[in-house]
């Protein structure tokens, strides 16, 4: 009997995972020297598998707009050279004017998250000028759905009906008919985050930074206009916010921690958010009991402003979570060998074996990468699966991929499959050197 069981198959353990999301207003700044305290990474005690960075009011000039569609923005370099040597791929990105949203995430992660959708919602100028607005990201990630929104809201203590309408308005325009996913409210998981710009009520200049000055946040945290908002709104009051226990991140004088001394003195705020919504359980009832949701669960690490940063008239805001879930996805729809062969030719032949429900395009490629890729563009040399075969049978396929222009070298490698149809990496190799194969040959 024992032996029996030993043979069923076991189900997916549930993993932890670590999320690091970030939102900064840049005004229209370059990036700093140094963005270790912003991205954690001398935090000992924690270990990021993902990152998700929005950024507002990129530079957004025409030169700037023109050379960024040319080459990447400077912010989004910045971000893969810090990242790139610690195993990050950049796998999505979005940008509408200033307004910049990222996913990076450890190199294992990527064949389990599907980017399924990217958007832009303007809401400036009536909904034709992106100045204001959001950028989502809609993907899944080990079978769960998860939504991102960075958004841009618009500014001043007065216009707090206004801000409402355009959160209710990007909400409205996050449909997904068109590839087959469900509404946005029944995704998993939502991060919503970005320069939200609500507002301290009533109170005066003179009391605010007071309050500040002496960590008195209890007060003003009543009279935030988000915080009030949430009281009234239904839906609103679904999406979670950890505890202000930092200063407000807004208004700044530029290349200083003081608050605004122009002459216009703006009243300090918490205009730089991060929010998150977990998916509605159905209500069981006595005709239909609801079935046990697979096991997802996420918890707030902590939630702080970077004061350090002095480069604008906002403070970044940062959120570490913790995500423990069950997989739906265990298994990765392509699995890539490097075989221990050169040719005379100089090609190295590729294995790879494909899952059962995956459909396969001839436009699928493989690539051929360096180990510490910034994104899946990076490669030296790749490969169309659809030409070049060399056998297929039972399940498993080979490929040659020409390798005369890679030198010899100590550097590992990975190879990436990326689906045509999934648009996005569904198999990644583990790393290894072309020398090894050499001498296995």
């Amino acid at each position: 009997m024992a032996a029996v069981d030993l043979l069923k198959p076991t189900e997916p353990r549930d993993q932890k995972f670590s999320i690091h999301v970030v939102t900064w207003n840049v005004a229209s700044a370059a990036p700093p020297l140094d963005l270790n305290d912003l991205l954690q990474l001398n935090n000992q005690n924690l270990n990021v598998d993902i990152y998700i960075i929005g950024l507002q009011e990129m530079n957004c000039g025409i030169r700037s707009l023109l050379y960024d569609t040319a080459f990447e923005d400077p912010w989004s370099s910045f971000f893969m050279d810090v990242l790139s040597p610690l195993s990050f791929i950049k796998v999505s990105c979005v940008r509408m004017q200033g307004l910049l949203l990222l996913v990076f995430a450890k190199h294992q992660h990527v064949p389990f998250i599907q980017i399924l959708s990217t958007k832009s919602t303007p809401t400036g100028l009536f909904g034709y000028w992106g100045n204001k607005g959001g950028v989502n990201i809609c993907l899944k990630l080990y079978g769960y759905y998860v939504s991102i929104i960075n958004c841009h809201l618009p500014p001043h203590l007065a216009n707090n009906d206004q801000r409402l309408e355009h959160f209710d308005r990007i909400l409205e325009m996050q449909n997904f008919e068109e590839h087959d996913i469900p509404n946005i409210l029944d995704h998993d998981l939502i991060f919503w985050f970005g320069d939200m710009n609500f507002r301290i009520e009533d109170f005066g200049l003179h009391f605010v930074r007071e309050s500040i000055k002496n960590r008195c946040y209890g007060e003003l945290w009543e009279k935030d206009q988000l915080s009030i908002a949430k009281k009234r709104d239904p839906l609103l009051r679904e999406f979670q916010e950890g505890p202000l226990i930092f200063p407000p991140t807004y208004k700044f004088d530029r290349n200083s921690s003081n608050y605004d001394t122009s002459e216009k003195k703006r009243k300090p705020a918490w205009t730089d958010r991060i929010l998150w919504r977990l998916k509605r359980q159905p209500q069981a009832s006595l005709h239909t009991p609801s079935q046990p949701a697979p096991h997802f669960s996420l918890s707030l690490r902590s939630y702080i402003s970077h004061m350090m940063y002095c480069i604008s008239d906002h403070k970044p805001v940062t959120c570490t979570f913790d995500l423990e879930m069950k997989p739906l996805v265990s298994a990765p729809l392509i699995t890539l060998i490097p075989e221990g062969l050169w040719t005379m030719e100089n090609d190295m032949v590729i294995s790879y074996s494909l899952a059962p429900d995956f459909l396969y395009s001839p436009w699928d490629w493989i690539g051929l990468y360096k180990v510490g890729l910034r994104h899946i563009n990076d490669y030296m040399t790749y490969v169309w699966v659809g030409d070049n075969q060399v056998s297929s049978s039972d399940g498993l396929n080979q490929v040659y991929i020409n390798i005369s222009n890679i030198p010899e070298t100590e550097d590992q490698f990975l190879l990436c499959y990326y689906s045509n149809n999934l648009h996005s990496v569904v198999g990644i190799s583990k790393p290894f050197q072309s020398r090894s194969l050499e001498l296995s040959a």
